[in-house]
């Protein structure tokens, strides 16, 4: 396999199940964290590397190293044979472009990075992509061959799924990154809170398996990942514990016949809650229907989220202006439509810049 964001959380979990399986891993990506790299290098034995950070490069023990976002691109068809699996774990829209490669190049895609679908579903072989996500996961899981009248995706919540309304405007990053359930990247704990998260599963679900009839409700327990309603008027949950090896293992070998996550004690749980997601707690939901209904519209949502959660991050706005942003950016940009990858591209910029313009820190 080649294994792009090998020191995140997703990264480690793939390695472990790499190690767990006797996988070859061939080549390992990081954006910063060589120090962890070095460790995998020793371990691993890859053949090639790649680091985003071209000022890290030269801490890097190996003596194939790629760098630089270009760099990424030719490890990967350097590292293509005919048969391999990319593993994509990169956070954000970087990891768009390794995806398009890897498509173009032929590889089996197992896909963990969100950014890839909800910005671009429409010009990626779908084919080739296997989602590495514990919502999407079970979908495919219950699914099977059979047609559904309507997917359903759980929610956490997030950390601020109990705080009284009132003190929304008060929230603080460390505030929003207290993930209750899960441990997680500060950005997509902070989409977490906003319910943005959501809305790029709910898009990510209708390229992978085609279906308009998408929804979310809030499982404050993280038991139960995803729900299909059948046309016969059958339900089917999946439910697994907060262990992503599992959606990882299946998306490295397609079927596994042993156990690689506990199962779940229901008699141990003793009680499940159930919860509609609030438009007052997470105004950005009201665009569900729109997003399904126009889902090039991803680039915009994802791009103005990506400037507003690192303006929320760095002190310089509030918490619900990062939803306020993006409301009035896909208003904006609703009859924008991408033709290409490359306008994919050029909308992505134009939206931030529009994000940086409503925030009034254009200069930022």
């Amino acid at each position: 396999m080649v294994l792009l964001g090998s020191t995140g959380s997703i990264g480690q979990n793939t390695l472990d199940i790499a190690k767990r399986y006797s996988l070859n891993v061939k080549a390992l990506c990081v954006n910063s964290n060589t120090k962890l790299l070095n460790k995998q290098i020793k371990e691993f034995k890859p053949k090639f590397v790649a680091v985003a950070d071209k000022s890290k490069a030269k801490e890097v023990n190996h003596p194939n190293v790629f760098v630089g976002d270009e760099g990424i691109l030719e490890m990967i068809e350097a590292s293509y044979e005919g048969n391999e699996v990319l593993v994509n774990a990169l956070v954000g829209f970087a990891g768009l472009a390794p995806t398009v490669k890897a498509g173009a190049l032929g590889y089996k895609i197992a896909l963990a990075n969100k950014e890839s679908l909800v910005t671009a579903g429409e010009f990626l072989d779908i084919s080739r992509i296997t989602p590495i996500d514990s919502e999407h996961f079970g979908l495919k899981y219950l699914l099977g061959q059979r047609e559904p009248k309507r997917l359903l995706i759980t929610a956490s919540g997030g950390a601020l799924r109990d705080i009284p309304l009132e003190k929304l405007s008060q929230v603080k990053p460390k505030d929003a990154l207290n993930h209750p359930n899960w441990k997680m990247g500060r950005k997509i704990t902070i989409d977490s809170a906003t319910m943005v998260n959501k809305l790029f599963e709910v898009l990510e679900a209708y390229w992978l398996f085609g279906c308009k009839q998408i929804d979310a409700f809030i499982e404050t327990k993280s038991i139960i990942h995803a729900l299909v309603e059948f046309l016969d008027g059958s339900t089917t949950a999946h439910l697994a514990g907060t262990d992503m090896r599992l959606p990882i293992a299946f998306a490295l070998l397609n079927k596994i016949n042993e156990p690689v996550a506990s199962n779940v004690d229901l008699l141990n749980i003793k009680n499940l809650e159930f919860r509609a997601i609030d438009i007052a707690r997470y105004p950005v939901w009201q665009l569900r229907e729109l997003l399904l209904g126009k889902p090039h519209l991803g680039i915009v949502l994802n791009a103005v989220n990506d400037e507003a959660v690192r303006l929320f991050l760095e002190g310089k706005i509030s918490f619900g202006d990062i939803s306020k942003s993006i409301i009035s950016a896909v208003e904006k940009f609703e009859h924008v439509t991408a033709h290409s990858i490359d306008e994919v591209f050029l909308i992505n910029l134009e939206a931030k810049l529009f994000c940086k313009k409503f925030l009034k820190l254009e200069h930022v």
